[in-house]
């Protein structure tokens, strides 16, 4: 799919549409996709479009069902993804509600309180988490690819650093000792559930088999 450009021998870009309104994971996605030849841009309207309601209890049926309810408003590539949170103590809460795990108008403080909150008391093994990501990639219609990653780590006992978004500030990465969002954004690339499974898309779409 990324064919090779004869005069200047350059892989030709290829414009991949992620179906979201969230500028943070966009922000992340270009930075993965940097020096490849993938180019990243929201759906155009994306808040006008009619909603897709996230019903299913899988990161995976979410996200496939996703990239192709929002793969009827284009005929371009489309990625998207469901990821989350799951913390094995919590019966894997907030899991595919990690969004919306402080109700429809909580903010990423209010999900993180209500985390903390949840986990006051648990110690050790308890604290154990891992950071979870489903993305599917489409076409007019067809889902090409559903792959998936995940990170672990360890739910810090108060926030920590500024960096990133969502739960990030309380994702305590045990063999570097910090929080998600006390990293750079190119460690994060590179550790990150996203990152890991954003690669495997990439990879898939420079040497295609289908």
């Amino acid at each position: 799919m990324a064919d090779r450009d004869n005069a200047a021998g350059r892989p030709t870009p290829i414009r991949l549409l992620l179906a979201s309104s969230n500028a943070g994971k966009l922000r992340e996605y270009r930075e993965l996709a940097q020096n490849s030849a993938l180019h990243l841009d929201l759906l155009p309207n994306f808040r006008e479009l009619a909603e897709f309601e996230e019903t299913a209890t899988t990161f995976a049926e979410n996200a496939v069902g996703k990239a192709l309810h929002y793969g009827r408003f284009t005929d371009e590539l489309l990625i998207a993804e469901d990821s989350g949170l799951v913390v094995p103590a919590l019966g894997g809460a907030p899991g595919v509600y990690s969004a919306r795990y402080a109700g429809p108008k909580g903010t990423d403080a209010d999900c993180v309180r209500k985390l903390l909150d949840a986990m006051e008391g648990k110690t050790g093994t308890e604290r154990r988490a891992r950071f979870v990501c489903v993305i599917t990639l489409a076409h007019r219609g067809r889902a090409l690819a559903v792959v998936s990653d995940f990170v672990e780590g360890i739910i810090a006992e108060e926030p920590r650093g500024g960096h990133g978004f969502g739960y990030d500030p309380v994702f305590l990465l045990p063999d570097i000792g910090r929080t998600s969002a006390e990293i750079s954004q190119e460690e994060k690339n590179r550790l990150s559930h996203r990152g890991k499974a954003f690669r495997k898309i990439r990879d898939i779409l420079i040497h295609p088999s289908f």
